[in-house]
């Protein structure tokens, strides 16, 4: 029998979103109830509402979470009633290419629950990312449920659902960042400071975060930058990561900002044979000029960062013990906690760079 609950819905595009009854349904086969305890307000999220992922309207938003298994459907064996879990949007299918190659972190066939969550009037929602978390109670496939130690704050586990694991994975799994690198993360938001973080995590020799916001800047010092470049009033920022590393550039840089310019600066800025990863998203109408003599004689590796290219029963529950045992503090990338009601508010903070993480608790 499905359950009522409280949920956060957005109707229409640029419209304030609204918190509205909404029913779960029982789980299906391979489906899950998780009775959601933490939300983090993701861009992601202001993107949805703004119509800037689809316009599959009214939209249950919410994916950044963490919560208790209430119930599972038919065939589940990983999860259980009771356990706390991370939500993920990587279902991994195990079937298709990527998986059968051994590369699960790129799966092209990731899966959703196969049963809708509705308004009251029956009219289907269409959950954010496939998990819709701004709600009481959510209901997804059971794999995407991640298992982990319970003894962690909710509030800070479920921002590896989304941006921090971005950003983490940016420079662990995709920069394979390694004792003695040094590295550059453009942009200092949630993902970017989790990029330092991770950066920090892998033994690098010398991070470097640049920002135009003084107050990132210093957050990310916080989380293991050893050195900042504020990028306004004209500062050559490849210039600036050049001089600090001997005039070479960095090994790794780390675009989290997603815009052409930030990118051209990334690719300038490491040093011959370096990585760029891009993990910020860029918007559709962006467009990326480079000589190609240039690409050629620089070498190295160009790469994009899809979700960190983590693979969640594998990454989560380690970054779970990472923080557990002081190494991580994941802590830090929560500044606030509010209630359901208060996501509105919370966009507008995120908007004018006032928070890394406003988090719903529910």
């Amino acid at each position: 029998m499905a359950q009522e609950v409280r949920g956060v819905v957005a109707h229409g595009k640029g419209e304030p979103v609204r918190v509205e009854t909404i029913l779960v349904p029982d789980p299906g086969p391979g489906e899950a109830v998780v009775r959601v305890r933490s939300c983090g307000v993701c861009h992601t999220d202001l993107h949805y509402r703004d119509g800037g992922i689809n316009d599959e309207f009214p939209f249950l938003l919410g994916h950044e979470a963490a919560g208790t298994v209430e119930s599972v459907g038919a065939g589940v064996t990983d999860v259980a009633p009771g356990d706390f879990v991370i939500l993920n949007w990587r279902a991994v299918c195990g079937t298709c290419r990527a998986c059968k190659r051994g590369r699960p972190w790129y799966c092209f066939s990731t899966h959703t629950a196969a049963q809708p969550m509705t308004l009251a009037d029956g009219t289907a929602l269409t959950p954010a990312l496939g998990i819709g978390a701004f709600a009481e109670k959510t209901l997804v496939a059971a794999g995407q449920c991640t298992k982990v130690d319970p003894s962690a704050s909710p509030a800070a586990a479920g921002l590896l659902g989304c941006g921090v694991m971005a950003g983490l994975g940016a420079a662990l799994n995709t920069g394979q960042v390694t004792r003695g690198d040094t590295v550059a993360v453009i942009g200092c938001g949630g993902v970017g400071s989790a990029a330092v973080a991770g950066a920090r995590l892998a033994g690098a020799s010398k991070i470097i975060a640049v920002d135009l916001d003084d107050r990132k800047l210093e957050t990310a010092r916080g989380l293991g930058a050893t050195h900042t470049v504020n990028g306004g009033g004209g500062t050559d920022v490849v210039k600036a990561v050049q001089e600090l590393t001997g005039g070479f550039g960095a090994d790794v840089v780390i675009d989290a900002v997603g815009r052409p310019e930030t990118y051209q600066q990334a690719f300038y800025a490491r040093d011959l044979a370096g990585t760029v990863v891009l993990v910020g998203v860029p918007t559709p109408e962006m467009k990326l000029e480079l000589p190609l003599l240039d690409v050629f004689g620089r070498g190295g590796s160009l790469k994009s960062s899809w979700y960190g290219d983590c693979l969640p029963e594998r990454d989560f529950p380690m970054l779970i013990d990472l923080y557990l045992q002081g190494r991580l503090d994941l802590d830090a990338f929560v500044t606030e906690t509010i209630g359901i009601e208060d996501i509105e508010p919370a966009f507008e903070k995120m908007h004018h760079g006032d928070v890394l993480r406003s988090v719903v608790n529910l």
